[in-house]
């Protein structure tokens, strides 16, 4: 037999596996939730191959993702790994994945995963909005809102740290003063004297890098405390719980994501607008529910693996080095791929690839998340 049929006939046997970690237990079930039912929907097969998917929960711990993680590449097998659901949960496994040379399409928000490009990272891509793309929308509106004065509490994990390395460059360059810092920790239930410090350094508006439900912990702490300014907050607030949490406290909220959290007001000729829609009916057709934005995070990395899969096919077959690794060179030279964050244009000095067509800005009115506008300014 020939190598080349050889080859052709591994192919027929055999099965791509893709592992999945989220955190659908412990403090961001929010997030982790709604990705693991979209595991899911993701395809079945593509070119001819069955895929199966191995959904792993790590409740939010680091340690378990690490164990997770080793489960999946040592035990399973996987061809290649969506998730997991946290920014620290993503970076502790990155060493694992760079060893055992697998492909991991992460669904955080952090940068900081694929960049700066090295050994380690070259192997992970992302599907969630960058820090700076976030961070450049906010700070437009500060310039058009006149904001002169800007105090900053996040979380002190490398979710915060990351978006507290961009700001001040950011603010400085548009003429705006960081003039107070404060941290909190994720399981925190309380930041009152965070609070008080940074209104007593009077700014005229407070960014927070927090996630999810625990990100409303310091804006409704500042609103009791009487502070009236902008409250400006991530793409990591993207789910109804932080509206159902905070209430009349976070009415006002201005905030930069994807433009599926406004999905009824998105424009027709916005080509995200249909993948959108496709995954929004599968996800209510089997949950009943409409998904939260971080559910898509995870169906924009089955895209992205659907397109890469077939010519990874024709490198090597399932379950060996060969084909991760060719998977992996052809994440890397994905082009204009849509899907509902944004619209995804891989290279290997960038392996997230969204631009400004994947935020908009945002705000919350009326208890509902509500397009405010457009943010495509160069800063």
């Amino acid at each position: 037999m020939s190598l080349a049929a050889g080859l052709a006939s591994t192919h027929a046997t055999a099965q791509i596996k893709i592992g999945a970690m989220v955190s659908a237990t412990g403090p961001t079930s929010a997030i982790g939730i709604p990705q693991r039912n979209t595991v899911s929907l993701l395809p079945s097969s593509v070119a001819g191959q069955t895929i199966e998917y191995i959904t792993l929960d790590d409740g939010g711990d680091t340690t378990r993702a690490v164990q997770n993680a080793k489960q999946l590449i040592q035990q399973h097998k996987v061809d290649a790994i969506i998730g997991p659901s946290t920014t620290p949960n993503a970076l502790a496994i990155l060493p694992i994945i760079a060893e055992a040379k697998v492909p991991l399409v992460s669904t955080v928000g952090s940068q900081a995963v694929v960049e700066p490009q090295d050994a380690t990272k070259r192997w992970v891509f992302k599907t969630t909005q960058n820090d700076d793309l976030i961070a450049e929308a906010l700070v437009s509106h500060m310039v058009r809102a006149k904001v002169k004065r800007v105090g900053y509490i996040g979380f002190n994990d490398p979710f915060g740290e990351g978006f507290l390395k961009l700001l001040p460059g950011l603010l400085t360059k548009n003429r705006i003063e960081l003039v107070a810092t404060e941290k909190y920790a994720r399981t925190d239930q309380s930041v009152t004297g965070q609070a008080l410090k940074l209104i007593a350094a009077k700014p005229d508006a407070v960014f927070v890098a927090a996630v999810g439900g625990p990100a409303v912990l310091p804006q409704a702490t500042l609103r009791d405390q009487g502070y009236k300014g902008f409250i400006y907050q991530t793409h990591a607030i993207a789910t109804q719980d932080f509206i159902k949490i905070g209430g009349a406290k976070v009415e006002g909220t201005v905030l930069a994501a994807g433009g599926m959290l406004v999905f009824d007001e998105m424009s027709d000729a916005n080509p995200i607008k249909s993948v959108t829609a496709r995954y929004i009916r599968a996800y209510e057709k089997v949950y009943g529910s409409r998904p939260a934005t971080f559910g898509a995070n995870t169906y924009d990395s089955g895209i992205l693996l659907q397109y890469a899969i077939p010519d990874a096919l024709k490198k090597g077959a399932p379950g060996t080095e060969a084909f991760r690794t060719a998977l992996r060179d052809s994440l890397e030279a994905q082009k204009e791929i849509v899907g509902c964050q944004g619209i995804f244009n891989i290279t290997p000095a960038n392996h997230n690839g969204m631009d400004k067509r994947a935020r908009d800005l945002i705000t919350i009115k009326d208890g509902k998340f509500r397009l405010l506008g457009e943010s495509k300014v160069a800063l």
